[in-house]
């Protein structure tokens, strides 16, 4: 056992950080006020089917419709409807039963599927189907098999829909995996009871962070759960005795006072990732630029020259490279498409090296992922299942001064503006005078440097023109006042 998983607590938020090795690998947060929708069922209503994206609006009952595409609708798996168009199969007004996939990111609406899967601790249950998979980190085909046949050693003859046989199952009891179709089931029969109405709306909501900490984050590696809430960590505890006993002995109430995430760095390592730059050990480092479509990440050198070759100091940074990103991606719960430029290296072993060691560090991910090797350009193309807003998204909000370019019009530039739209007001109105409201970097420019083109300007339209502080403008702001 080597992890320790930290629990913050506060009426506002729930805030986790899993530790491995003194080093923060995840960090994932939940606000009481905005809550992420993935996993929830609801009742939905069509309310406008689009035949030319082949998707539909649906109402669930929230503020903003959600979304369902063509692909997303389970019964195109039945052979009657394959090859269907959306039109042929909804139409505005039909009620169905989806499950949210994709939270709300910036200006989209969730994403839907019909397709419900309800997760537990051991299996989560597909009721739609009947086939038992396994999941994919479970590797040894033997324990696959075996596993699989316990299953259906536990399920009784009449017993409808399927499973998917989760990494945790790998060395549970039978009494366990029984303790989890039970409870699955109920579950699934609540839901359908409460879907007998028409309304729009929730029917099953997913376990908030603190519970899911215990559901999807807790394995063997993990050596204690440190939880800064007395009553957290008791109700805590209460899911684990029923639902995971061997966890119960794991679950510890942290009581400091030095807060929990300061003890263990995390408020530092939340503040590093928020910024655009990650040095690297060796000296060299990232930048990280995040957009609405893509994250694109950029590896240098930095101050590494390295104590051999030239091609030695560039391999050495891209192996190091591919560690920190890899943890940096689950860091900031990074998603979708991800481009990453590696040093150029001329080695096709380096890069083999490089490309084995970057796949090898991102199987500690959960999320879903695929990768590519280097394309002819030399950049390594992958994706990285966005469901819910990263890091930057939730703690951060677009900068009001520079309007998310990351930059601000320099003093001067501001200066040259405000003259021309004061030659701009001059010709259009007969005002008395003129005032200049701007920042203190504006008009100490005006008094200095930039002095002799205001006079030269105030002499052209011969009017008086004065200048005035104001401190809680930003660089970029001010005002014209017609005196």
């Amino acid at each position: 056992m080597n992890s320790e998983i930290l629990v913050n607590v506060t009426p506002q938020e729930t805030r986790v950080a899993v530790v491995e090795h003194g080093a923060v690998q995840e960090l994932h947060i939940e606000r009481t006020s905005s809550r992420g929708i993935v996993g929830n069922i609801y009742n939905g209503r069509v309310t406008r089917v689009l035949p030319g994206m082949q998707s539909a609006f649906v109402d669930i009952g929230l503020d903003r419709a959600a979304f369902l595409h063509l692909a997303d609708i389970w019964r195109l798996r039945q052979s009657e409807d394959a090859g269907k168009p959306i039109e042929k199969l909804l139409h505005e007004g039909k009620n169905i039963l989806v499950q949210v996939i994709k939270d709300s990111i910036g200006a989209k609406g969730a994403r839907l599927s019909t397709q419900v899967s309800i997760a537990g601790r051991m299996l989560v249950y597909l009721p739609q189907v009947s086939h038992i998979g396994i999941s994919q980190r479970i590797e040894d085909e033997t324990e696959r098999k075996s596993l699989r046949e316990k299953l259906k050693h536990l399920l009784s003859p009449d017993e409808k829909g399927g499973f998917i046989i989760r990494t945790m199952a790998e060395a549970a009891s039978d009494q366990d995996l029984q303790t989890d179709i039970e409870y699955l089931n109920k579950l699934w029969h609540d839901i359908k009871e409460k879907s007998a109405t028409a309304q729009p709306g929730l029917l099953y909501q997913d376990l908030n962070l603190s519970y899911r900490v215990l559901r999807d984050f807790v394995n063997d590696h993990t050596a204690r759960i440190l939880v800064d809430s007395r009553e957290t960590s008791q109700k805590m505890m209460a899911f684990a005795q029923v639902y995971m006993t061997n966890v119960v002995g794991r679950i510890d109430h942290y009581a400091g006072v030095r807060p929990l995430f300061d003890l263990y760095g995390v408020e530092d390592e939340i503040e590093k990732s928020l910024a655009r730059r990650v040095n690297l050990k060796s000296g060299g480092y990232l930048i990280i630029d995040q957009t609405e479509a893509l994250t694109t990440i950029d590896v240098n050198t930095g101050g590494f020259i390295g104590i051999r070759s030239f091609d030695d100091t560039i391999f050495k940074t891209n192996l190091e490279a591919a560690q920190v990103i890899a943890r940096q991606l689950r860091l900031r719960n990074l998603g979708g498409i991800i481009i990453i430029d590696f040093i150029d290296m001329e080695n096709v072993e380096h890069k083999n090296a490089v490309l084995a060691e970057f796949k090898r560090s991102l199987m500690k991910d959960r999320t879903h992922m695929t990768v590519n090797g280097f394309t002819a350009l030399g950049l390594v193309e992958m994706t990285r299942k966005r469901t819910r807003e990263s890091l930057a998204h939730i703690l951060c909000e677009t900068c009001p001064t520079c309007q998310g370019r990351s930059k601000v019009r320099t003093a001067q530039t501001i200066c040259y503006e405000i003259l021309r739209e004061l030659l701009r007001e001059a010709r259009q109105f007969d005002a008395h005078e003129f005032r200049i409201l701007a920042s203190q970097e504006v008009i100490d420019l005006f008094l200095d440097e930039e002095s002799q083109s205001l006079a030269q300007l105030a002499d052209f339209i011969a009017k008086t023109v004065s200048l005035q502080v104001e401190a809680a403008y930003t660089q970029e702001q001010y005002d014209l006042i017609l005196m």
